[in-house]
């Protein structure tokens, strides 16, 4: 992060000190309302967090003196320490401030980086040529700089783009990798304008043009790949739609063949009950119209509950696991049994890691599943405040060796294969609150995975 004025102080004078001071306060500002529209903020409500930001300059100023006394020599590298002490306190105010983790919040400043770094190139250009010599310099400068960033804000709000780059930096399954290239791009700019000393009169005009189409493509670039995603989160979803009416009618058709089978019962008895009337046997024919009526019950309830489960998972990428799996356990006549007993809204973790985790505990039960006569999968998705508690369970016919399903490589399968439950444990181990569990008995293998809220 930059501010507008990257000239050198020979003397800190009282003059100098403002001055220098002034940067970074400059700076800050321009930042936060860049910052304003890259978050898609409409209210007013976080503008009453901003003073918990004000000693920020102060401590920019103060290092920049303190880095001038340590390297007075070094100009570029006083410059590059303070502008990351100022790119690290601005993420740190904004995570706190609209409550999300650091590298999306990391990511937001450094876009924010990139338009102030545009604004303050194009404000030079706009300088160099309006004839303004009547005018003092440190006004028409401040003036200027400010009429091109809300300029610039205001195009922001104008096409959507907070929204955009929220939607982008919010569903990327690699948020840290998306932080980072903004942050190369955002110093790659930086690097242009400190170039600048350098750059002869007659390309000045040359050079900013440079620097405002390399933001004006980042900015377009960051759209275009938000459109993407967000259309293929679209055909994502209509996927699930279709999967999930495949699911249902699967299901309602099965209860049609146990309610056709449940009348083909009752015809049966209802022909005899006449006969077992006059032969004094009402008690017993009591009795099996209630175990009939219990087994059509259990029977259709199951159906009924495997279709309604899933509308209490509220993570798309969650849910579209879920239905896939499911899907394929369906055609493999495996019966799964799915509970999830309240709305499923958030997992604890990266949710990219918790469906890699999810699915493969699934594909290594239905696997299992397969060498038993009667196949069946039962998942268990229980709501813990912000994490999740997961349990699959699947009847497995072999034996277990503890001490061996974790190693890579090793499985039941043969040869390359066993490499689930390896990658599945190197995930858990980047996470703090979560806990697994293996457990086998009387012929039915247990995973159970714990994840507490992230903080």
């Amino acid at each position: 992060m930059t501010a507008f004025k990257v000239e050198e102080i020979a003397v800190f004078t009282l003059e100098n000190i403002l001055y220098t001071f002034t940067d970074p306060l400059t700076g800050y500002a321009a930042v936060m309302a860049c910052l304003f529209a890259i978050m898609d903020e409409r209210g007013w409500r976080r503008l009453k967090k901003l003073p918990i930001l004000l000693p920020a300059p102060l401590t920019a100023t103060l290092l920049i003196m303190v880095l001038y006394e340590a390297i007075p020599g070094a100009f570029a590298a006083r410059y590059c320490i303070s502008s990351c002490f100022n790119l690290l306190a601005c993420t740190l105010w904004t995570r706190w401030a609209w409550r999300i983790g650091f590298w999306p919040a990391f990511a937001a400043v450094c876009m924010a980086g990139m338009f102030q770094v545009a604004a303050s190139t194009l404000s030079r250009m706009l300088f160099r040529t309006l004839p303004l010599d009547a005018v003092p310099q440190i006004v028409v400068t401040e003036v200027i700089f400010w009429v091109v960033t809300l300029t610039i804000v205001t195009l922001l709000y104008r096409l959507r783009f907070g929204a955009w780059f929220r939607l982008l930096i919010e569903n990327s399954p690699d948020q840290h990798r998306m932080a980072l290239l903004l942050f190369a791009l955002e110093s790659s700019m930086e690097v242009l304008l400190l170039i600048q000393k350098g750059i002869q009169q007659e390309y000045f005009i040359l050079y900013y043009l440079l620097v405002i189409t390399t933001a004006a493509l980042i900015a377009g670039l960051v759209i275009y790949v938000a459109q993407r995603l967000d259309a293929a989160r679209k055909l994502e979803t209509q996927r699930d739609i279709i999967a999930q009416q495949q699911l249902y009618e699967r299901d309602l058709e099965a209860i049609r063949r146990e309610v056709r089978l449940f009348r083909h019962d009752y015809k049966n008895l209802l022909a005899g009950l006449s006969e077992q009337a006059d032969a004094g046997k009402l008690g017993e024919l009591r009795a099996t119209l209630a175990e009939l009526d219990a087994g059509f019950d259990r029977r259709v309830g199951e159906k009924i509950q495997a279709s309604t489960q899933l509308g209490n998972v509220r993570v798309p990428q969650v849910r579209s696991l879920l239905l896939a799996k499911l899907a394929a356990m369906g055609e493999q006549s495996i019966d799964c049994r799915l509970e999830v007993l309240y709305p499923l809204e958030q997992v604890g973790m990266d949710m990219w890691d918790f469906t890699r985790c999810l699915g493969i505990l699934l594909d290594n039960a239905s696997e299992a599943a397969l060498e038993t006569e009667r196949p069946w999968v039962e998942i268990v998705l229980l709501a813990q405040g912000k994490g999740v508690s997961l349990r699959v369970s699947n009847p497995y016919a072999g034996t277990v060796d503890p001490d061996k399903i974790w190693a890579e490589g090793f499985s039941t399968k043969g040869e390359g294969r066993g490499l689930g439950l390896a990658s599945y444990q190197r995930i858990l181990s980047g996470y703090a609150t979560a806990a697994s569990s293996t457990s086998w008995a009387g012929g039915v293998f247990i995973q159970e995975l714990t994840i507490g809220g992230r903080t």
